[in-house]
């Protein structure tokens, strides 16, 4: 059974999930990794949350403020052996609970085109793509998404 609690980035777990993350990311991305990873800093993230199955942590993700009522999903990550599971769903779930709380109306998110699964995802969870935005603007891998949460 998955379990999901909400922590900081100071988690020992949640920074062992991003190394898996970014190493994959790492492989997907190649050339651009370096571009992305200068935007995924997860020092003073106050909105994590983990996914578990028992004792394991199995997934992470987390939102920061964005600009005005909108939050950004980050950090979006399940181990590979754990995927098609539905565990990812779980955690963007908690997450836009958590964004509702915290009185967000809307979340955005950056993924790339190498990553079909979670552009799979976030389609599925009722994201819809926009143009790029900030930093991503003319980044041709980049996909910009965004849902109304409210």
């Amino acid at each position: 059974m998955i379990s999901i609690i909400r922590t900081t980035s100071d988690n020992a777990d949640f920074q062992a999930l991003v190394t898996m993350l970014d190493a994959e990311l790492r492989e997907r991305d190649g050339d651009e990794h370096a571009f992305y990873s200068q935007f995924n800093n997860i020092d003073s993230m106050r909105e994590v949350v983990l996914a578990y199955l028992g004792d394991t942590a199995v997934g992470c993700g987390a939102i920061r403020s964005f600009a005005g009522d909108t939050a950004e999903v980050k950090r979006m990550y399940v181990r590979e052996e754990c995927r098609s599971q539905g565990i990812a769903g779980k955690i963007l779930n908690k997450l836009e609970s958590w964004a509702r709380e915290l009185n967000f109306d809307a979340c955005v998110l950056e993924t790339g085109y190498k990553q079909p699964e979670a552009i799979a995802l976030y389609k599925r969870s009722g994201y819809e793509v926009i143009p790029n935005y900030g930093q991503y603007l003319n980044i041709e891998n980049s996909v910009c998404m965004r849902k109304k949460i409210t």
